[in-house]
């Protein structure tokens, strides 16, 4: 399977199914005899019992997991970290780690925090910040709903304007009972200048870990080969 070394999987939004793209894309890989690593740099709302990288090892499998910073409220990093008076991480110490990483491993998948722009650090340091440092390649997550026609369009001229690569777009939650505006959405969203890699069903995260695996290659049909 001919994919970058490290890959960021961001969101046109939060909700939209990051984590479980990136644990298909994980399950993809282990099955092509690949070794992974997870990085998520700033997980909020662990008070909530929220932990990304717990669920891409519980549906994905053996994959190496690892957070940067964990924050207990549901917000944004940076307001999380206010809240918790933490420290965050610097982006350049979050590129560190994660070169580390691809040292060990074949590919390192990197989830991002909400979109392509919120703030990771301090600084004002994010998501998109991280792929120009490492020179990394993306995959774009997005809804199938009302909306996400805008919201896709202008995450990847983000994208563009920083002359990030982008390896496609992956729907993270592709409803049981498609009405007529997902399958318009899906129709323009696969005529894109970028790859339409696959569409992820709604409840992928309630199947067994073994279902999931065995899903993950034909949902994300669209990775080259």
């Amino acid at each position: 399977m001919n994919l970058p070394g490290i890959i960021l999987v961001t969101g046109t939004d939060t909700g939209v199914g990051k984590t479980i793209t990136t644990a298909a894309l994980a399950a993809v890989l282990r099955g092509a005899g690949r070794s992974v690593a997870v990085y998520k740099p700033c997980q909020s709302g662990a008070a909530n019992g929220d932990s990304d990288a717990t669920e891409v090892v519980r549906l994905a499998g053996a994959v190496t997991a690892e957070t940067g910073v964990v924050l207990q409220e549901p917000l944004a990093p940076v307001a999380a970290a206010a809240v918790d008076g933490m420290p965050l991480p610097s982006v350049a110490g979050h590129a560190a780690r994660i070169r580390e990483l691809a040292v060990s491993h074949q590919h390192v998948l990197v989830e991002g925090a909400g979109g392509l722009l919120v703030e990771l650090d301090y600084d004002g340091g994010t998501l998109a910040d991280l792929g120009t440092l490492l020179a990394a390649a993306f995959v774009l997550v997005a809804r199938p709903a009302l909306g996400t026609l805008n919201h896709t369009a202008l995450t990847l001229e983000a994208l563009a304007g920083r002359r990030l690569q982008v390896l496609g777009v992956v729907l993270g939650s592709w409803p049981l009972a498609p009405d007529v505006v997902h399958h318009s959405n899906r129709q323009v969203l696969g005529s894109l200048r970028v790859p339409f890699l696959g569409a992820l069903p709604e409840q992928a995260a309630e199947l067994s870990p073994a279902d999931f695996r065995a899903g993950a290659a034909a949902w994300l049909n669209g990775l080259p080969a």
